[in-house]
């Protein structure tokens, strides 16, 4: 006769599942660390939006970063969430902040990326000049100073809030 011995892990399960679901990555500026060294009355969320959007108001056209970077990224993205829900049902839960939050950086570094790499609408020659005058000699769109850049970040939290 043969004993086997069974532990229910449904609990464990269930555990993992739920934090893996009840959690969410954003990537961007958090409105709480948009400020800048230089002391600029805008700050580096509001300078994402407007770059992201363009100001037809302003001149600036529209230069994408945040979305096409975070979607060229997104088959890293996917496998990397998978990978954490192959850990939630496994009923991993330790890994599942792990996995959130590599995701997290996938994401971070991707729009990085694209702020370095471009493609953009080129600075117009009024922009150039300020840049000039400033001792500046970079002529790429969203590299100026690095601030914007280096704040790109993500953050992992529970949904709502």
């Amino acid at each position: 006769m043969t004993v086997k011995i069974t532990k229910d892990r449904v609990p464990e399960l269930v555990k993992a599942i739920r934090e893996l679901t009840s959690k969410e990555v954003l990537v961007g500026i958090p409105d709480t660390d948009a400020g800048r060294d230089d002391k600029d009355p805008i700050s580096n969320a509001e300078i994402g939006y407007l770059m992201e959007t363009g100001s037809p108001v302003q001149n600036i056209p529209p230069r994408p970063h945040l979305v096409p970077g975070v979607e060229a990224a997104s088959q890293k993205i996917e496998k990397r969430m998978r990978a954490g829900a192959e850990a939630a049902l496994a009923g991993k839960k330790s890994d599942v902040d792990a996995i959130l939050t590599a995701v997290g950086i996938t994401a971070e570094n991707a729009v990085k990326a694209r702020i370095s790499d471009g493609p953009f609408a080129p600075l117009s020659p009024k922009t150039l000049a300020k840049r000039k005058a400033k001792g500046r000699t970079g002529e790429k769109p969203l590299i100026d100073t690095g601030q914007y850049r280096r704040a790109i970040t993500h953050v992992v939290r529970k949904k709502g809030d």
